[in-house]
């Protein structure tokens, strides 16, 4: 293990980053050493995942610059940081799906050159070997059959296979097994060995404990500070990742909740497990949880999208089985999804349209949308949400992010929703127009409607919530009242270990 007089073998210096109005990172630091682990922590969004794609050269910073040995290097794209001879892993692995294992580990580093397959195989197979996952996955498979698992395995073996000096790993375990995560801690552990310098973002305490020789932490695209692993515990990490005053976030005002209107009781399929929760008329209920716990899974679970296995899901005291998101629609539930652009907006058309979409059936006659009475209720809801746009015309992909978001959620308050299923609302959109949601919800509630919101932000969900579920790992780990609740506390719940069996 590296000391104190480690060399620097990677360093990023001052580096800001802004999107739009909001700024990802502020004048960060980050070192890291030949032949030393450096932890990377940070609540969601704390600006980890942009510093990791500038080191790529996915993005280029606004200020600061990045040092490679000491000298300074521009990254214009990820082909340039690779043949520097730095590796970031990605979190979610590109692989192709049509050729086989042995081609994804070594695209790239054929380049246009002839190959014979089964020269490849071999190789591949070797690679495999040396590593220590020839027992999990064949060189020979096809990748659009891999499991999650391997896929991953592909995406490490891509960037060991090139013989990097500095390598990164985001969030690596997150589709491994056990098995799987033991090869990986000795793989990592062997290039730590041989002088790699290692980056390694997770949200697992103990992964970071067990690994790390030293660990910085960001926070609101801030650098908070960097400490030797062994000066520091649990609790001490988890004040540095959150510390900030609660007071700044939007709190609601509880009013007493009516009748269970939402009601899943033991719900389980290939994504959750035995999540049991209620919704109540004029209640606002938070999901919390890391990456990769399973929240927007069981949201689309209650919809329709992924088809329960076992357990039961009740709407008003009724048992019900949705077979699709049209049915949980005519059930009055409505679902803002969290990735807005991909799943629930027509970018390339108005407005007005967006605004329409769950309610074409009673806007149209036959065949026909009545236009002037969805012209009507579109200008009745941007008024009502002060979407800022020129007209109901506009094309809703030209507006800001926080206004589509409220195109979104004016489209299932139209629908007069029972209840109303929120998958990160403020995901990208600015101050002001958070505060505006938050409004929104809290209006909702009071017009007793059950809303059910998804959140990586812990004070927004503490701010908003009058009750909290925790998830980790697909299924629920702890419920507990928003008054009195702490980002530790859920913290605390959310970081609980995969249970392992004998």
């Amino acid at each position: 293990m590296s000391d104190e007089r480690a060399d620097i073998a990677f360093a990023a210096r001052g580096i800001t980053k802004s999107f739009g109005p909001v700024r990802a990172l502020r004048g960060v630091e980050l070192e890291l050493r030949r032949g030393e682990v450096t932890a990377l922590m940070g609540e969601n969004g704390a600006g980890k995942s942009t510093l990791l794609k500038i080191i790529t050269g996915d993005y280029q910073p606004e200020e600061g610059v990045l040092e490679l040995d000491g000298r300074a290097v521009t990254f214009a794209g990820p082909g340039d940081s690779r043949a520097a001879g730095v590796r970031v892993i990605a979190q979610e692995p590109e692989i192709v799906p049509h050729v086989s294992v042995a081609e994804n580990i070594f695209i790239g580093a054929l380049g246009g050159a002839r190959f014979n397959r089964s020269e490849l195989l071999d190789r591949a197979g070797e690679a495999l070997e040396r590593w220590g996952f020839a027992r999990v996955i064949r060189p020979e498979l096809i990748g659009s059959s891999l499991s999650p698992a391997q896929r991953q395995i592909v995406e490490i073996m891509r960037a060991l296979v090139s013989g990097p000096a500095v390598i990164c790993f985001d969030e690596p375990t997150s589709s491994l097994g056990d098995d799987e995560v033991a090869i990986l801690f000795t793989v990592i552990r062997r290039l730590r060995s041989e002088g790699v310098a290692i980056g390694y973002v997770s949200h697992r305490m103990a992964e970071i404990f067990q690994l790390a020789d030293r660990i910085t932490v960001l926070r609101d695209g801030g650098l908070v500070g960097t400490e030797k692993a062994t000066d520091i515990d649990d609790d001490g990490l988890v004040r540095m990742m959150v510390g900030r005053d609660l007071s700044q976030f939007f709190q609601r005002e509880a009013i007493p909740p009516g009748d269970v209107v939402l009601e899943l009781d033991g719900v389980t399929n290939d994504f959750v497990d035995g999540i049991s929760l209620t919704v109540r008329a004029g209640e606002v209920v938070g999901v919390a949880g890391l990456v990769g716990a399973g929240r927007s899974e069981l949201m689309k679970t209650i919809v329709g999208d992924f088809q329960i296995t076992s357990g039961e899901l009740r709407v008003g005291g009724k048992r019900t089985r949705f077979r699709s998101p049209a049915d949980s629609v005519a059930a009055g539930i409505g679902f803002a999804p969290e990735e807005r652009k991909a799943e629930a907006l027509l970018l390339q058309r108005t407005v007005r349209d967006n605004m329409a979409l769950a309610m074409l059936r009673k806007l149209s006659r036959w065949i026909f949308v009545k236009s002037a009475a969805e012209k009507a209720l579109a200008v009745e809801y941007i008024e009502r949400m002060r979407v800022r746009t020129p007209s109901t015309e506009q094309i809703v992909g030209t507006l800001s992010g926080g206004n589509q978001q409220k195109v979104v959620l004016a489209r299932w308050l139209a629908t007069g929703p029972r209840v109303l299923l929120l998958d990160e609302p403020t995901r990208g959109v600015d101050v002001g127009a958070k505060s505006e949601i938050y409004t929104i919800i809290d209006e909702l509630a009071r017009s007793g409607v059950a809303v059910l919101v998804v959140s990586s932000e812990l004070p927004e969900v503490i701010g908003v919530s009058d009750r909290i579920y925790v998830m980790a790992h697909g299924h629920i780990t702890g419920e507990v009242p928003s008054r009195g609740a702490t980002e530790e506390s859920i913290l605390a719940l959310a970081m609980e270990e995969e249970p392992t069996f004998s």
